[in-house]
Order: C-alpha cells, then structure tokens, then sequence
C-alpha cells in the first residue's frame, strides 16, 4: 500500500497478511524520525496501514489488563484507549484508539514504555533512570544504574530498554556503563549492558548497543542492534545467545504465539552508527540495510515474514503485538474526530 503524499510504500511478503489473519492479530509502530504511530491490519484480504502524526514517537506499551496503549513522544505521554464496545465497528474498523490521559514530563528523551500494578513506567534516557509520570512534577524516579552516581539531564550511558516480569519492572539494556556526560558514545561497539533491577547488578555485557529487552516464555530476549542479532541471555552464563540475524539496526520487540516480531531500521550517517560490527556484517552477506518489519520463528530461528518499508520511513524504534484486533485505528489531536468521539461506560 503506498501513501502517495508522504511517497511512502509498505509491502507485505507473500504470507504476511495471512499470519496476520490466521492468528488474529494487528501491529503497531512507531518511527519518531517521521514523526508517526502507525497501525497494521486488515481491510478484507488486503492490508489495512493507518497512521497519525505523533512529535518523535517512541516507546509503545500495552496495558495486559486493560489493552489500553501508553506511547511516549516528544514531551508527553498518553494514554490511547479503545472507544469500542465488542462487537461494535466504526468506518470498517474494529478498534479506534483515543488519546483519553496525558502527562507532560519535557523532552527527557523518553523510550521504552511498560505497565506496572501501579500504572506506567518509562525509561527516562536523559536522566539515566526509570521514572513515572507524574501528576505535578514532570517525572518521579525511582531506580537508576548502580554505575550511576547522581540525576543528572546528561544521557550519562543511554538507558533505554525495559522488561517487565510478573508485572514489575525487572531487565534494563544500557549502551554502556559510564557516569559521564554522553560518554555511551565511546563504548557502542561492545559496551553494551543487561541490569537486573530488582537485584541492582549487569547480569549481561560485551553487547553492541543493546535495545527492546522482553521476557517471554520464561527467556529474556534481546536485541543486540549494533550486530544485528535477536536473540536472548543466557541467565545462568550471562551469555548473549544469537538466535537470527535481520539486515538492520533492531529496535523494537514484540511477540505472539511462536514468532517474534523485530523492527529493523537503517543505519543514519552520523557518529551514533560509525563503527559497528553491522556494517561489516551487511557488506559481508551483499545486502543493503532494511526499514522493516519482520517476523521470526522462535523454534527455527528463521525470518517467516516481512512487510518492507520503504520511503521517507527509514528508522522505527517500537513496535506491538494488538492481539484479538483486526483493523486498528485512532483518534488524532488536529481534526474535528476528537471533538466527536464519545465513549460511554
């Protein structure tokens, strides 16, 4: 499907909308280079792309009890909620998501985003913590790194990634371990750390700009973005154990059933890429690096689907697994939608 204004094209593989289909499911996915939170469905036996703009979209987080969605952006985060009872469809969609709670917290270069007992928690990469929303103040922490010595809005080892286990907030990835300002830049390469929140200590490290941290099935699944690589931690070793290589820089995790779903961005040209081992690795295989989507078999390690995105999209940072719906939308801030949208207990 091609968005002809914004001279963008998302392709699906031959089977893609029929996993979708056959397990019952759409995603969602943000890219804050472009600003967007896009949703993936199905409209009949085609795909179904919605999107909305959203100032530097970035950690998606989907509430297990409520399926509401907390996405962070630029300075805020806001809580989407589906204004549909089952059963019930609005212009051929089954799910409309409206922007129903939000919390300034300033430009804290917030990225991965869960739900935890006591609401959402967000990675507060500026600050090197996590931290919550907060109802007067624009965040509250409450942990940073052991290697990290005091708050300060320095981006000291570009904390971003977050697994939750049992609903509280338990894995963290880092770039690296230092205490000064910006110093992850230095370390990209292998500098790469796990943290085990509740016990305070890296519990994994030698990783190359490590991102989207997930426990499931009882594994801690990771992305080491500078290699390529999705694979998972061994607990017991501390070793990162690949499981499959994708042509991109990986930055976002989600899954269902047996398969995980990736996003894979291209590499920009500055100083934040330089260097790392993806580079070699793509020249190696012949390939170009890939904006995408795709799909793995976690008992095969094989990439089963994909839906390629090319255009002006070329970096994504989250995407989600919205089980049980077929065709999401949402609810944006600039149009007369929001003033007409009603939602009724």
């Amino acid at each position: 499907m091609t968005l002809a204004r914004k001279k963008l094209e998302l392709t699906g593989s031959r089977q893609f909308v029929s996993w979708l289909a056959e397990h019952n499911i759409s995603l969602t996915f943000s890219t804050y280079q472009a600003g967007k939170l896009f949703f993936i469905g199905l409209d009949g036996q085609r795909l179904s792309v919605f999107e909305r703009t959203f100032s530097r979209c970035m950690g998606i987080g989907l509430d297990p009890r409520t399926q509401a969605l907390w996405v962070a952006n630029l300075y805020q985060i806001w809580r989407f909620e589906n204004a549909l009872k089952p059963g019930q469809e609005h212009q051929a969609y089954d799910c409309v998501y409206v922007p129903q709670v939000g919390f300034t917290t300033g430009d804290v270069d917030a990225h991965d985003v869960a739900i935890d007992q006591h609401g959402p928690v967000f990675v507060n990469t500026l600050f090197s913590c996590l931290a919550r929303p907060s109802e007067r103040y624009s965040f509250e922490r409450f942990w940073m790194p052991p290697f990290i010595s005091r708050l300060a809005a320095e981006d000291r080892c570009h904390l971003n990634g977050l697994a939750m286990k049992d609903g509280h907030s338990a894995y963290v990835t880092c770039v690296s371990q230092t205490d000064v300002n910006e110093g992850w830049r230095e370390h990209r390469q292998t500098g790469g750390v796990v943290i085990d929140v509740q016990a305070n200590q890296v519990i994994a490290d030698g990783l190359s700009v490590p991102h989207s941290p997930r426990w499931y099935r009882d594994r801690l699944w990771v992305l080491n973005s500078g290699e390529g690589e999705f694979g998972y931690v061994d607990l017991a070793s501390g070793r990162f154990e690949p499981v499959a290589f994708c042509p991109g820089y990986l930055r976002g995790l989600s899954f269902h059933g047996d398969f995980a779903v990736v996003g894979l961005s291209k590499p920009r040209q500055n100083r934040s890429f330089d260097g790392l081992s993806l580079q070699q690795k793509l020249a190696a295989k012949d390939v170009q690096p890939r904006c995408a989507l795709q799909v793995i078999n976690l008992n095969t390690g094989d990439i089963v689907h994909e839906l390629r995105i090319e255009g002006v999209v070329e970096e994504l940072y989250d995407v989600c697994v919205l089980p049980g719906v077929k065709r999401p939308m949402a609810i944006g801030f600039m149009k007369e939608e929001i003033r007409h949208t009603l939602s009724l207990p």
